[in-house]
């Protein structure tokens, strides 16, 4: 059966003389935007990061947006992926109920397609990081589907697609509450980033969505993430309404917290904010914030029916000059990691590692501390090593590794404990802040807590010159490898005594209210 034309009503003189909007076009046009974002930064985010490394006064701070820069900048040239975490696909889609369409299937089934075809290409598989069934098995779909989707009847004949690609450490750090109508919003913005810590991977772009119902407002704030970047221009011209005023408003208190760039300290921690409101009931106050990271990814587009959509590659003048571009700290053998070698590092101090480290993340420890509690040995002998919370992108042909930049470290600390007794590790890598359990069992353990620098991942990949899995094979991205590392940067973060740079460092660099 041919597609009917909205023109197709008798009476009415035909509107479309073109061709109509083809699922194999909306398909080839999301796959290849899914593979532009998973390694092109939208400009405007290269711009406000450019913006604030020259600005940035913390030296920890300013390294880490430098590292985050140079990232950028060797995924664009490489055509790899910016972060490890490619990220869920969130796709919105606005259809112009003119729109001439040849669809016979469902709208989650063409999108679907369009994801397993851009995470299985061969010149740049991406990470599948969608669990199928999240109460029981969370068995991975290994293609990363199903996308997330919303969908819009709006007018006109076109169908516009915004594609973004959200990853895990942002995505858990979304909140939601339901207040009081009488209750100041940029109160509780503040609140609710100063206790989300830098799981979130900060600099990075805070989307709110207030009013509406609870599903509403979530959705606004996540929508809200992809509007570009005009805060400059906002406090340029100054703000010309409620909404302008309260977007200035929470950027500054926010970045007066002085968390900075992965929680080192410093002054920025947010590029932007962006607010969507809708309608609400009188007795309700629903208000979302959704957190974009370092790792910003998004990309839209309108079909016509004039076949799919090409991407232009962003220029390369964009990306600015980084000072030192090789990393430089001081040298660490992993392989000679003896308690007086530990004793002597610094919180915030840089270091460069080299030797034998093992991986693992949530899956992997959940393993381990299982056998350790069955009484059984593991597969791998951690005493006096180091382990990276890390789940790597597949390799490509010339590659040892894919992108493996650091995960959340907090979700490991429910298994820190056990894990440093029963295995003598001395040194676990990560991203964020450690919680207080966690660090006082690294301060009763005589351990190390180091940082990589989210949102570097393909940078960090560079330093890996061997790598194989080791144990836990079934586990996917999540199972045990063993690499070889050669000047690996890192920031300590916990030291042997327990002190933490992300409680040291923001309370450096926090302003008083007064001055926010």
């Amino acid at each position: 059966m041919s597609p009917r034309m909205p023109s197709d009503i008798v009476g009415e003189a035909p509107r479309h003389l073109g061709s109509p909007i083809t699922e194999a076009d909306l398909i080839a046009s999301i796959a290849d935007a899914l593979q532009y974002i998973s390694y092109y930064h939208p400009p405007d985010f290269i711009a406000a990061m450019a913006d604030a490394y020259a600005r940035e006064q913390s030296p920890s701070a300013k390294a880490a947006i430098g590292q985050i820069l140079t990232n950028s900048y060797m995924c664009a040239m490489g055509h790899r992926p910016i972060c490890q975490d490619t990220g869920t696909v969130n796709v919105f889609v606005e259809v112009g109920v003119e729109a001439w369409t040849d669809w016979t299937r469902p709208l989650q089934d063409m999108v679907d397609d369009a994801v397993r075809q851009a995470w299985t290409r061969e010149t740049n598989p991406l990470r599948a990081s969608v669990v199928v069934d999240p109460l029981d098995s969370r068995r991975n779909s290994g293609d990363n589907t199903p996308a997330m989707i919303q969908t819009a009847l709006v007018a006109g004949r076109e169908v516009h697609v915004t594609v973004s690609a959200k990853g895990g450490g942002s995505e858990n750090k979304a909140q939601f509450a339901v207040l009081n109508p009488s209750a100041d919003v940029a109160d509780w913005v503040v609140e609710r980033v100063a206790r989300m810590g830098a799981g979130w991977c900060p600099p990075g772009i805070l989307g709110i969505g207030v009013g509406g119902s609870v599903d509403k407002a979530m959705a606004m704030a996540k929508a809200a993430l992809n509007q570009p970047i005009d805060i400059t221009d906002l406090r340029a011209r100054a703000p010309r309404n409620r909404i302008e005023e309260m977007r200035l408003d929470i950027l500054e208190r926010v970045n007066a917290l002085g968390i900075g760039a992965q929680g080192l300290g410093g002054i920025t921690t947010a590029l932007d904010v962006k607010i969507e409101t809708f309608p609400t009931h009188a007795a309700s106050l629903p208000v979302a914030l959704v957190p974009n990271c370092a790792a910003t990814r998004h990309v839209d587009f309108t079909l016509t029916g004039d076949g799919p959509v090409e991407f232009a590659p962003p220029d390369s003048a964009l990306w600015p000059e980084i000072e030192g571009q090789a990393p430089i700290g001081r040298r660490l053998s992993l392989d000679e990691l003896t308690d007086q070698v530990l004793a002597t590092l610094e919180p915030g101090e840089t270091l460069l590692l080299s030797g034998t480290l093992y991986t693992g993340r949530d899956a992997a420890h959940k393993r381990m501390v299982e056998t350790l509690r069955a009484g059984g040995p593991l597969p791998v002998d951690l005493r006096g090593r180091a382990l990276y919370y890390v789940g790597p992108v597949d390799a490509v042909p010339g590659e040892i590794i894919g992108p493996a930049g650091p995960t959340t470290a907090t979700r490991m600390d429910k298994f820190t404990e056990e894990i440093l007794a029963k295995t003598g590790l001395k040194v676990m890598i990560g991203k964020a802040e450690r919680g207080a359990e966690a660090i006082e069992a690294i301060r009763r353990h005589g351990a190390v807590y180091m940082i990589a620098v989210g949102g570097a991942a393909y940078l960090v990949s560079q330093a890996i010159k061997a790598a194989r899995v080791v144990a836990y094979d079934d586990l996917g991205m999540e199972a045990i490898r063993e690499f070889t590392v050669e000047d690996m940067p890192v920031t300590v973060a916990v030291d042997t005594r327990g002190t933490s740079i992300h409680e040291t460092g923001p309370r450096q660099w926090r302003k008083p209210a007064a001055q926010a």
